[in-house]
């Protein structure tokens, strides 16, 4: 394949990609907030969501764009974090479009960034992509903005993909690490009720998944999470045995929403129940090399 475009590519996500793509591109490109360098070969490239300043002529003659952009949702939702978490994603999307269509040889495939929230919180039924429920609350309300944001302009030549992309847990990034760090001082119990589900994806899991989703040219939705959600005792239970450590101090929903004060973040992100299937990856062939969880408890702490 020729080029790769990722937009915000420089967080967690961005580099687990392009670890993945390094060998696989001619040509890597980051568009990135930060200053416009090449380190490594991987050309990073200045840009910013409101105007074009000639980072959109690199979309030219791609082969894929993928775009990460968007606030984090590991912060307080304060009425400023909302509007910046919900139009960072939209704008950087938007602008996209734009750039798409003014391309004399646009990016074959683009796939943008969504979430697994998107769908209701749920302790019985498995969401999948055909029957998945979606609910109404400021995260499922900002998902389904987005992925409108994404479809409703038309690219005749530029095929789009939304990845609906569940905690994906890293070795030296995201969620796995303050959840690894947690359990070896002792609050590694239940989260809550503990009866919500977690959906997850191991992060080489991820890249694989993202890569399959390009070379079999798959459009529309789709659900990038393990293909077994796992109830928060379990979860944070086998966390504890993978680590070594004895007990686990549980932690109420009462000390949670302390916790998450001081910590400038939700408790809605570890309370809501995800119950997520990929059925779409699973009906074309992917294969998880990291399908449970204590696989990919013991590859992470290797």
């Amino acid at each position: 394949m020729k080029k790769l475009i990722i937009a915000a590519g420089t967080g967690f996500l961005g580099q687990v990609l392009v670890n993945h793509f390094k060998d696989k591109f001619e040509e890597i490109v980051i568009l990135t907030r930060g200053k416009s360098k090449t380190i490594d070969g991987i050309k990073y490239v200045n840009w910013n969501t409101r105007t074009f300043s000639g980072w959109e002529k690199e979309l030219e003659n791609a082969t894929v764009l993928i775009n990460l952009a968007g606030k984090s949702v590991d912060c307080r939702y304060t009425k400023e974090n909302k509007k910046e978490i919900l139009w960072s994603r939209i704008k950087s999307t938007k602008i996209l479009n734009e750039a798409v269509l003014n391309c004399q040889n646009p990016p074959k495939h683009w796939l943008n960034s969504s979430t697994a929230t998107i769908y209701r919180f749920s302790l019985d039924k498995q969401m999948d992509e055909a029957d998945g429920e979606i609910g109404n609350d400021f995260s499922i309300n900002v998902a389904l903005s987005w992925e409108k944001a994404f479809f409703k302009t038309e690219t005749p030549n530029t095929l789009k993909t939304a990845l609906r992309t569940s905690i994906v847990l890293g070795k030296n990034g995201g969620a796995f690490i303050p959840l690894k760090t947690l359990a070896k001082i002792g609050f590694g119990g239940k989260q809550g009720k503990g009866n919500q589900f977690v959906s997850w994806i191991h992060e080489e899991d991820f890249a694989n998944a993202v890569d399959f989703i390009i070379q079999k040219e798959i459009t529309g939705v789709i659900n990038i999470v393990s293909p077994e959600p796992i109830r928060n005792a379990d979860f944070m239970q086998k966390l504890r045995k993978a680590i070594g450590f004895p007990f686990g101090i549980p932690l109420n929903k009462f000390f949670l929403e302390i916790g998450a004060f001081f910590i400038r973040t939700e408790p809605e992100l570890i309370l809501k129940s995800r119950n997520v299937i990929p059925k779409r990856l699973l009906e074309n062939g992917f294969q998880f090399k990291f399908g449970d969880i204590h696989t990919a408890f013991k590859n992470l702490l290797r």
